[in-house]
């Protein structure tokens, strides 16, 4: 796991080189990463693209500082779960459902506040986890403020490393 304390230090940019690099050498992979939405180069936003190339909002820019009771917002950002959860948990779960026969990689990019706001993806992580033909390659936040769950098991685990970006 790659995490880092500032924003575009090339986590994601690491993570596409590693996978085109693993993908040309024929190794079983899939997963997804999280891609800047930018308009009049201003950040507008975050998209989720799957390794097939399926691709849809995680997160757009709000003009209304009124949150409603279904928003899952991180600051300026409201998240789109229902986009996030329709091509990220079809793919992990066809990950958890591979044999064991055969090593795979899975590219989760990332484990962060937007994303743990979906329950379904936090079980189906840990199903990849616990899947032992399986090997994670992710990203995951530096702490600050509140500890998040899921990331501080992962960060925790004996079979995890984890290596930090600067």
């Amino acid at each position: 796991f790659f995490p880092s304390l500032f924003l575009g230090v090339g986590k994601t940019t690491l993570i596409q080189k590693v996978t085109q690099a693993l993908k040309s050498s024929g190794v079983p992979i899939d997963g997804f990463y999280t891609q800047e939405v930018r308009e009049g180069g201003r950040r507008t936003g975050f998209d989720v693209v799957t390794l097939s190339g399926d691709r849809g909002p995680l997160s757009r820019v709000s003009s209304d500082s009124s949150a409603s009771r279904r928003e899952y917002r991180v600051g300026q950002y409201v998240v789109d779960l229902v986009s996030f959860e329709q091509l990220v948990l079809p793919m992990l779960r066809n990950v958890n459902h591979g044999g064991d026969t055969e090593k795979r990689i899975c590219v989760i990019d990332e484990i962060g506040k937007m994303e743990l706001f979906s329950q379904a993806f936090i079980q189906a992580v840990r199903q990849t986890l616990a899947g032992s033909g399986t090997v994670v390659l992710g990203t995951i936040p530096i702490p600050k403020g509140k500890p998040l769950d899921l990331v501080e098991e992962i960060r925790s685990r004996k079979d995890v490393k984890v290596f930090n970006v600067s």
